[in-house]
């Protein structure tokens, strides 16, 4: 390996730590205990090397973990889905997304509360942002605009929340979407 690939290397290592410590420091005490402070003294370096990797600061890292969260979740939507069709597809990936949502709320807050700059439902939007959007409009065989994915979306996205949040009961969970798959599972 030549010095500048081993150089480079090293830097994406560096950045994937410091990503990787973010992550783990908001999954246990929130975003807010996110700090250049408490990152460069988990990871042993000073704080000016954090900023020198993710110049935007703690935005930049919270947009950058969003993005991987939103690969994560595509993969997780697709695996579920495997060569299911129609509504059991639909009851699988429900599934997958809002047990998802339960076990990383740190990412999932990232991802879709907090403010990333991401450019959600625009022609240019990232490709994590738009591969997790496919993922869900391949499951319901969506040929339109988008608009039945983002109905979809949208409910389990609800659904996560309120369930985070104990607001529906959890014994109720497999009706919920069982009433998504009769809903969205068999669309022509």
């Amino acid at each position: 390996m030549t010095e500048s690939g081993a150089r480079a290397r090293r830097v994406a290592e560096r950045r994937q730590q410091i990503l990787d410590v973010a992550r783990a420091v908001a999954e246990a005490d929130g975003w807010g205990a996110v700090t250049s402070r408490r990152m460069a003294d988990a990871i042993g370096y000073t704080q000016p090397v954090l900023y020198a990797h993710f110049p935007g600061g703690k935005t930049e890292i919270m947009r950058t973990v969003a993005l991987a969260g939103f690969t994560e979740l595509a993969t997780a939507t697709r695996a579920a889905a495997g060569r299911e069709t129609g509504a059991r597809a639909v009851v699988a990936v429900a599934g997958a997304y809002l047990d998802f949502a339960a076990a990383h709320p740190a990412l999932y807050e990232a991802m879709f509360q907090l403010p990333i700059d991401a450019r959600f439902a625009q022609d240019d939007a990232e490709a994590e942002l738009r591969s997790g959007f496919n993922a869900l409009a391949t499951v319901l065989g969506e040929g339109g605009d988008g608009t039945v994915t983002e109905v979809f979306w949208s409910a389990l996205h609800g659904m996560s929340l309120l369930e985070r949040a104990g607001r529906m009961r959890p014994e109720h969970r497999a009706s919920r979407v069982a009433e998504l798959a009769a809903r969205f599972g068999d669309r022509p």
